[in-house]
Order: C-alpha cells, then structure tokens, then sequence
C-alpha cells in the first residue's frame, strides 16, 4: 500500500500547497470521504463543499465535488468563498450528510487544508476521522472516479448555491439585530482578507451603528501578517484603525471565519480566554441563560468558577471541536469553548462560529452599556482577576519527537516559585498551580510548533511561569 503524507489532525489535514497538497492528494481525501458517507447510508443526502479566500480554493473544491459526482453522490457546491460556520449551517438546510471545506483556517498563506463536518454540522469526531484516514491509501493506490463539472451540473449531481441568506436569516433570530444595529456603537471589522468578508457588516449595517471594514478583499498572501489568526502579532493595523476611527471595538475573525479576537477602544487585545470568559458570563448573567459549558483543557478556569457561581455544571476535554462538539451535544450545552478564540452556542451548530462570537460580544457591550474594560472588570469583581499568556515555538521533527518522548515523565515540584498541585494528561501535559492557575505544554496537531500556555492570578507571574516552562523542554 502506497505511503501517504495525510494526517488528519486537530481539524482535519493541512499542508503546504503543491507540495503535498496537490489534486491528487484531495482527490483521494475527496475518495475517501465518499467512502465513508456511502457506509453511513447517508450518499443519497447529498454533501456540501464549500471553501476559503486561498489560493485556488475554489479549484481544489471543485476537485472535490468532482470525485463525489463521480461517485454518484449528490453535492451542493458553494458559489463563492464562504465561512467554515455558514457552509456548516447549509449542511443542515440541505439536511446533508455532512461538507467538505477546501480551507486551513488560521495557517499561513502557503497552507491549505480538508476539514470534515458531519450530518449535525460539527467537526468530525476522532473515530470518524480515523476511518475516512483509513481509507485514503487505497484511494491513493488505485484509479479515483470523477465526473467533470459541467457534466455532473448538467446530470444534476452538482448544485452551485448562495449559503448567505439562509444563515444571516438564521442569525437575526438569536438575537435582536434592530436593537444591535440601532445601539449607536462604533465597530471596526477585520476578516483578514478571509472568508468572513461582508458577514458582519451586513448583519450590523442600517442604523445608528457605525461599522469599518479593513482587509476586506481577497489576497490570499494574507499581506501584513504572518497569517490570518486573530491574536496580537497580526492585528497592529487593526488596533491603528481603531484608534484612528476612534471605535469602541474592534471583531477580526481568522481565515475561515470560526475564530474571534477582540479588541476594546484603545487597540487593546482582549485575549481569547477572557472573551470566552465575557461570553459565559452574557448567557448566563446578561441573557439569563442556563446550562453546561464545555472547555478545553488549555482555557480558562474562570468558567468553572462562573459554573459554581449560576449552578451549571463544567466539562473539560482534549483540543478541538473534534472534541468539544461531540460533547456538547452530548450534554446540550449553552457555550463550548477553546483557547484559540472559538466559541460555539446552544441554539446554534456544535461548531465555533466567529462570527456569531462577534455579534454576542457586541451585544454584552450594548445591553451592559459598558465598554470592554469595564466589562472585564466586571467580571473580575464575579470570578477574581486571571491573567493569561501562550508562546508558540517552531520545532524540528527530531526535538519534536525529543520533547514528546520526555513529556510523559517530566513532574517538576514547581514552576517560577509557584508549587505545583497535580498534573493532567488529557491533551498535552499541563501542571496545575495554587489557586486555579496552570500552565501547559501541547504540541500542534496542525503545525510543527510546542506550544505553552499559562492562566495565573498574578500579572507578574505570566512571563516567568512560561519561561520556566521553556526551560523544562529545553527548547
């Protein structure tokens, strides 16, 4: 059986575009896929293929649909570069058997990538994923049927579609937009030259509020950054911008749309543990919402306290909706979250959704009638302060392999003078400190990066805590 280069990771399988992301390595992940919807019983549903603003995406996604025409299954074809969330809800307007984005969200501009989402519109949990992984090296061996597209538009088997209106109208009803659009806030929207483009300022526009879109336009060399995630290093034109426009906040969403950051009215960063946080805190206190939250083991612990604060119970699990979904369904949770700024809701799909993120922040802000340092401190005053930080560091296969081998073993007594209580395995290995704070070591499954968390109480404490960290790897 034929080597093969795929790996799905924390979200599917990424890699560097004609170098091993080639047509033929989707056309077999594309076989693959197929394989497995026809063992579900599900072919006759029907799949959506839907992609992001990189380079030759829309192609790649045609590859796609090909192979699944060429295996008689029906496939409704997005007609323009769309978010990984709004190709996610068209998978349940279409009841579908599930999609496939042509996108690698966060990555730098050289990266592609081939996300799966099941029937209920979540990321594919790890057992399936595994089997449509499985099936990817005889698709690789062997000859993979396709239909060309033109023809399998003309059988019928290809549908182009605008999956817009139907999620826009499906969000103007968890939440009341006129209120939002009327509450005279001044917003600068960042999609990063993504597929989030137009998204949010078609929901916000038409009344008091004011809303600037930056980066609007497709580039896929993602220019000005060093890739579309919206964290600090890539926002400093969007944190000028607000202060230029003189704005209260600013939403940027990643390259595919599923992630937010946020910024207050100075440029300021709100890191993705305290909007996590803020946004627990809207359903529950503000909407006055209750029901379960679901993290993952590398964000906040100020969750669990709001969870003992309203009486909602708080699960943990490893990184990844891969994860978090499945659970979330499970336990009809109000909120799922992780560290990397997504968040998903009740009400709404299994699945992080920036753009919805951006809208209930914006509404916090408008019902509070509070700026976001003052939101923050409000929520302090709930859950105490919590102070975050995280270091990525770029890896080579061998000291990868070094660090993963040590990793099961390495039990320090303390970490920057800070005692160290336990230690949890879950997903990476992470130490957890005095009075709810901890730090992490994970290694990417999307990136040859270490990656190094910490949540402490103390300002002071961030830098020195992931230093120590460091240290400990020897990286």
């Amino acid at each position: 059986m034929k080597e093969t280069p795929i790996r799905f990771g924390t979200d599917g399988w990424r890699a560097i575009i004609a170098e091993d992301f080639t047509f033929a390595n989707v056309r077999a992940c594309a076989q693959a896929t197929a394989r497995y919807i026809q063992g579900t019983g599900m072919a006759d549903r029907g799949i959506v293929v839907g992609y992001d603003t990189r380079f030759a995406s829309e192609e790649f996604a045609a590859a796609v649909a090909e192979v699944m025409a060429g295996n008689g299954i029906p496939v409704y074809l997005c007609e323009a570069p769309a978010p990984t969330p709004v190709i996610g809800y068209a998978i349940l307007t279409h009841k579908a058997a599930g999609s496939v984005v042509i996108t690698s969200s966060h990555n730098p501009a050289l990266y592609s990538g081939f996300k799966v989402r099941t029937e209920y519109a979540g990321a594919a949990p790890p057992e399936v994923l595994a089997q449509i992984e499985a099936l990817i090296p005889a698709a690789l061996a062997g000859d993979v049927p396709r239909l060309g597209l033109e023809e399998a538009k003309e059988r019928g088997l290809v549908q182009t579609f605008d999956p817009q209106p139907e999620y826009l109208r499906h969000l103007s009803g968890l939440l009341e937009l006129d209120r939002l659009r009327d509450a005279g806030l001044r917003v600068v929207l960042d999609p990063m030259y993504g597929a989030g483009a137009g998204y949010l300022k078609a929901l916000l526009s038409g009344g008091k509020t004011q809303v600037w879109e930056m980066r609007g336009e497709r580039n896929p060399a993602f220019p000005g950054m060093h890739n579309p995630e919206p964290i600090p290093r890539n926002l400093e034109a969007t944190s000028a911008f607000v202060r230029e426009k003189g704005a209260q906040a600013a939403l940027a969403t990643d390259g595919d749309a599923d992630r937010i950051g946020v910024l207050d009215g100075q440029g300021r960063f709100v890191n993705q543990l305290e909007t996590f946080a803020l946004l627990a805190y809207y359903l529950l206190e503000v909407r006055g919402l209750r029901g379960p939250i679901v993290k993952s083991v590398t964000t906040t612990s100020m969750v669990r306290r709001l969870g003992e604060l309203y009486g909602v119970p708080v699960h943990e699990t490893g990184v990844g909706f891969k994860y978090l979904g499945p659970r979330m369904r499970e336990t009809d949770a109000l909120i799922a979250g992780e560290e990397s700024g997504g968040f998903a809701f009740r009400g709404h799909l299994p699945e992080r959704d920036g753009v919805l993120s951006g809208l209930y922040v914006l509404d916090l802000m408008a019902r509070r009638g509070k700026e976001l340092p003052e939101l923050i401190e409000e929520l302090f005053a709930k859950v105490g302060p919590h102070y975050y930080d995280r270091i990525d560091i770029t890896l080579t296969e061998s000291e990868r392999d070094r660090i993963a081998a040590m990793l099961p073993d390495l039990q320090p007594t303390g970490i920057a003078g800070l005692p160290v209580t336990g230690y949890d395995r879950t997903d990476g290995l992470r130490f957890l400190l005095a009075d709810g704070a901890w730090a992490l070591i994970r290694l990417s499954g999307t990136e040859p990066l270490m990656r190094i968390y910490t949540e402490v109480r103390e300002q002071d404490q961030v830098q020195p805590v992931l230093a120590a960290v460091r240290e400990l790897t020897g990286a």
